[in-house]
């Protein structure tokens, strides 16, 4: 469609006679929808990113990434028009990021010449909040009203798009009519989250009104029906810029991107912690804190395996184990590593604690054994590979090996109860290498994932590049 407008954000939608029933399954129908938008949206994040590099740079907006978001604005508002964002078609939405003329639901953007370089840096974040306050009432806190589920697995509310197209579709259910006046007023809502959508993502500088534009038709635009032409919104004779294997090679790149992230991020920790984060040649490993009623706190039964051709990995990983024990009390502390037979003897017949997990709010969960009295002070005990006993803070080092091991903190006169906190630290030999190793390989997943991306829009550029513009009908 060519269309003269105020906002060059177009949104159009005509409504196209729903059945009663289907949209009680529409959202099965459309879980291959759903799929293939998670992985569009993971692309259409990697793509702005980069524009927005691209516009600070040279202020405008490159011309195939821009075509492509706007399919991905595209594609979601056919999906949500025929599902919870309107129910108002039961025509299947196409697998297409061109417009398809055929489809009674349609969404264009005017392609920017120029772009301010500063406010691509604040628009998106800053100036948007308000926006951003009303498009979450609009669709429930999120952008897209599509089954959000919350925290405990109680659903979101579903935001005021979502309540009054279901609304319109109990009517449609009971009288077999479609309220117009509530059709309008939908499109108009969905209207203003798109037009924000679009400011978000760059792709103007015109702050998106605060008004609520209804009707399937964007007001004051002048509409000029499309050319026939095939089905999926490709003039006669024009190569799509955009094909499905395009659309492959950013989505991957996506995904490369993202796993380029959590690969740097780690490296980065891992980088902080050989340098920064170690402290006399350690590195912290996480401290918490124990207690029981009973004699005792053991772990459970660790085993350390060693590999083939006499290779330790956990010596090699670990290197030296080092174990700091500090009462809650003024009493003695005594910390201990036996092979976890001896252990499990020696502590036969005592009422103590196993540790059986901590999660990640620091809650420790507990086994419990019942029994009676330690048999005796802890350091008497010939069991030990390595032990530390004393007063306030007490520190044991070991070398790790192949083995099944138990750590058994108790007081050190074999009284109750007991609370001690216990740090851990290692010497970690490989950190430096797994480090490097994370680094190297989040710095090659970012460089592949962006040769995916710009040749993937480079090659859809020159596509557009040789189709005139009289061929394009004002399509983006």
């Amino acid at each position: 469609m060519a269309a003269v407008q105020e906002f060059p954000v177009r949104v159009d939608a005509a409504l196209d006679a729903p059945s009663r029933w289907l949209w009680l399954v529409k959202w099965l129908l459309l879980i291959p929808h759903f799929v293939v938008l998670a992985l569009l949206w993971l692309g259409f994040v990697v793509t702005t990113a980069m524009a927005l590099a691209a516009i600070v740079v040279t202020g405008r907006y490159p011309r195939s990434l821009f075509d492509f978001n706007v399919g991905v604005l595209r594609w979601t508002w056919r999906v949500q028009y025929y599902a919870a964002g309107a129910f108002g078609t039961d025509r299947y939405p196409p697998f297409t990021l061109a417009d398809d003329p055929a489809y009674p639901a349609h969404l264009d953007v005017v392609y920017p010449q120029r772009l301010s370089r500063g406010l691509a840096l604040v628009k998106w974040w800053l100036l948007a909040i308000p926006q951003y306050i009303v498009v979450a009432v609009f669709t429930g806190g999120g952008l897209w009203a599509i089954g959000h589920v919350g925290r405990g697995g109680a659903a979101n509310w579903p935001g005021l798009i979502g309540v009054l197209a279901l609304v319109a579709a109990i009517i449609l259910l009971c009288t077999g009519r479609y309220p117009g006046q509530l059709f309008d007023f939908v499109i108009g809502l969905n209207r203003w989250v798109l037009r924000v959508a679009a400011y978000a993502a760059l792709m103007t500088d015109q702050y998106p009104p605060f008004r609520l534009d209804q009707g399937g038709s964007e007001p004051g635009a002048l509409t000029v029906p499309p050319p026939p032409g095939p089905a999926g919104g490709q003039p006669p004779g024009r190569r799509p810029g955009w094909t499905p294997g395009r659309v492959v090679c950013v989505v991957a790149g996506g995904l490369l991107a993202v796993l380029s992230l959590g690969l740097l991020g780690a490296g980065g920790v891992a980088t902080w912690a050989t340098t920064a984060g170690r402290q006399a040649g350690y590195v912290s490993l996480g401290s918490e804190q124990f207690s029981t009623s009973g004699y005792a706190v053991a772990s459970g039964p660790l085993e350390l395996q060693a590999y083939s051709q006499g290779w330790d990995a956990f010596r090699t990983l670990l290197g030296t184990v080092r174990l700091t024990a500090t009462p809650a009390g003024p009493g003695q502390v005594f910390i201990g590593i036996a092979p976890a037979g001896q252990a499990a003897s020696y502590l036969s017949g005592t009422a103590y604690a196993t540790v059986r997990d901590i999660t990640a709010g620091h809650h420790v969960g507990y086994s419990w054994h019942p029994g009676g009295a330690a048999p005796g002070r802890p350091d008497r005990a010939g069991i030990w590979t390595a032990r530390a006993s004393g007063p306030g803070r007490q520190t044991l080092t070991w070398q790790p090996r192949t083995g099944h091991w138990t750590v058994v903190a108790m007081n050190a006169d074999a009284s109750r109860p007991v609370s001690i906190r216990v740090a851990l630290a290692a010497t970690t030999p490989a950190l430096p290498w797994v480090a490097g190793a994370l680094l190297t390989a989040g710095v090659l997943a970012l460089i592949l994932a962006g040769v995916l991306i710009i040749v993937a829009a480079r090659r859809a550029a020159a596509v557009a590049a040789d189709v005139p513009a009289s061929e394009t009908g004002g399509q983006q």
